[in-house]
């Protein structure tokens, strides 16, 4: 419950800054070239003080130093606070004042929501963090490369921790919706993804699977031999989170933690052998 709720709250913080973004590009587009990321403190914090082009031009670098550091800010403040004084009055085309006022209410009142729900996924994560901590898996959860500790919380609360509800590798990887669809008819046969999945699960092993490139030699090298075999970067994505997931099975099974040459040894002694 803990990890949905969490992830309930980003669904809705997106859904607040993608609107954020559909209205800062009818008036006030230098806002955009300001800040990648509408939510990061530095956005929220800014644009509450200048929610228009008209107050942009009133905030001096000093002012806007002066927000950053009262939003946390501590590293390349000042680098930082010229770098958005000069995005924000760059030349664009102006709305009319009446429309821009109107869109700069709309914009406060975004801001005011995108701060609050930023709060309260911090808060929440501290929460979700100290429930998961205390599982008696977490531990092989947070060995496996790319797990988290919210990751490694929603993959465990989807699943569930019941040892007896997959009793194959197999299941549980037709579970996620990571395994492939076997479709034939007559002679045809064809080899699909899954559709029919729970979201929530498959999202969070997608994050997982890419988060492992970084972090596991085995991992990189499988999804690199999928690439090569001409497969879109998503569908190599899938292959090693259905991977992962077996692993991850294993590991439950064993009630062993990760590691990484159990995990991809002897694929790398089938590719020595094949040599």
């Amino acid at each position: 419950m803990l990890a949905r709720g969490h992830q309930n709250l980003i669904w809705s913080r997106n859904r607040q800054t993608n609107a954020l973004r559909s209205a800062l590009l009818e008036y006030y587009p230098s806002a955009l070239d300001a800040f990648e990321c509408l939510h990061d403190r530095d956005a929220v914090a800014v644009l509450a003080r200048a929610a228009s082009p008209a107050e942009a031009e009133h905030l001096s670098t000093s002012s806007i130093r002066s927000i950053l550091k009262k939003a946390g800010r501590q590293r390349n403040v000042d680098s930082r606070a010229q770098q958005i004084r000069v995005s924000l009055r760059k030349d664009q085309l102006a709305a009319p004042p009446p429309v821009a006022a109107a869109f700069a209410a709309t914009t406060r009142s975004a801001v005011a929501l995108i701060a609050d729900l930023n709060r309260q996924i911090t808060d929440l994560e501290a929460v979700l963090s100290t429930h998961f901590r205390t599982h008696p898996d977490a531990d092989i959860y947070l060995s496996l490369p790319g797990l988290g500790v919210i990751l490694g919380a929603r993959v465990l609360g989807e699943f569930g921790d019941d040892p007896s509800r997959y009793t194959t590798a197999k299941s549980r990887k037709n579970y996620a919706g990571t395994s492939p669809l076997t479709v034939a008819s007559g002679k045809k046969r064809a080899v699909l993804a899954r559709h029919v999945r729970n979201r929530r699960l498959y999202d969070a092993i997608d994050q997982w699977a890419f988060c492992a490139l970084s972090q596991s030699p085995g991992a990189r090298a499988y999804y690199d031999r999928y690439r090569a075999a001409g497969n879109l970067h998503h569908q190599a994505l899938r292959a090693l989170g259905n991977r992962l997931v077996g692993i991850l099975h294993g590991c439950l099974r064993h009630h062993s933690n990760y590691d990484e040459h159990t995990a991809w040894g002897h694929r790398d002694a089938q590719q020595l052998s094949a040599a």
